[in-house]
């Protein structure tokens, strides 16, 4: 396209939930209930393995930062999402756009490489209890967690740095609820095979590396589980598993069915509902199910509630 016909675009516009102005207000008040119930359940389940010595191991550890990856990452999308809904111009600035997309890719892939973590940790803890303690020091832990933000802000940057090199010529709306790079490739007016290679590659390769740790670690797992002679140990320890699986399935699934597919297989409302599930819906259920589904969080809480009310 010629330059001369170029003009520059110096915001977007966020689609959001096309509705009627009432449905707007309906789903406003339960977006930002769901958004009150991730920063409740969130912070609580931090202060709590914060504050409760039982919980300083390292699985533990790891939850806390996978608490405060979903905390950030919601937080990134949300309250500008309970914004649109009640504002007439549901536009974003240019460099709002930029820096929007670059948070959520940094907390959305340091979250995979937490959740891959974990499932080692899981793994070390079954297979190879005597040497957990050793394994799992917390130079390893650190280290491990270091990697996983450092990883997540890396793939941010590549992404981040090549889409907003692109040009983007006059259509500036998104069909979305907040800048994600499919819709953004979709309105630029220059030759983004490159960034489509890049998420295709490595971008599905972050999801794809994580998800292969995770289903290796699980396959060790099992193998270790099923040579146990006792039916109530085996079930005692697939349960610690559980919880860790429902969030890898729903999470991993989502994010691989959304970035790992062809360009022309997109359909930006169907995938603006897909998005909420990891966006929103994973940040509200971590706590829950790691909370509802573990005795030693569960312990944790009611000896913190007993401590509170037999102080006053």
């Amino acid at each position: 396209m010629p330059d001369g016909n170029k003009t520059t675009v110096t915001h977007f516009v966020l689609l959001g939930f096309v509705t009627s102005p009432a449905l707007q207000i309906v789903l406003f008040m339960v977006f930002l209930l769901l958004y009150s119930m991730v920063l409740l359940g969130n912070i609580g389940l931090m202060v709590l393995i914060r504050t409760s010595p039982q919980l300083h191991t390292p699985m533990y550890f790891f939850l806390s930062n996978l608490s405060l990856v979903d905390l950030c990452y919601c937080t990134v999308i949300v309250p500008k999402m309970l914004v649109n809904f009640l504002a007439m111009k549901k536009g974003i600035s240019y460099a709002g756009c930029g820096l929007q997309f670059y948070f959520f890719c940094t907390f959305a892939d340091t979250e995979s490489f937490i959740l891959a973590t974990m499932a080692y940790d899981r793994y070390v803890a079954i297979c190879n209890p005597l040497l957990y303690t050793s394994v799992m020091s917390q130079r390893v832990r650190l280290t491990l967690v270091m990697f996983s933000y450092l990883g997540g802000t890396l793939s941010a940057l590549v992404h981040t740095c090549f889409a907003f090199r692109l040009s983007f010529c006059g259509p500036n709306v998104i069909n979305h609820f907040f800048c994600d790079l499919p819709l953004l490739l979709k309105l630029s007016c220059s030759d983004t095979s490159l960034n489509e290679l890049l998420l295709y590659t490595y971008g599905s390769s972050v999801e794809i590396m994580s998800s292969i740790i995770i289903v290796i670690s699980y396959i060790l797992i099992v193998a270790s589980v099923l040579k146990m002679h006792s039916a109530a140990a085996r079930r005692k320890t697939f349960s610690t598993c559980a919880s860790h699986l429902t969030s890898v399935i729903i999470y991993e699934g989502t994010l691989l069915f959304i970035y790992s597919r062809p360009s022309s297989w997109y359909s930006p409302t169907s995938d603006k509902y897909i998005s909420v599930f990891y966006t929103i819906i994973v940040p509200v259920l971590n706590p829950l199910i790691y909370s509802l589904r573990n005795k030693d969080v569960k312990d944790a809480l009611w000896r913190s509630i007993d401590t509170k009310v037999f102080a006053h």
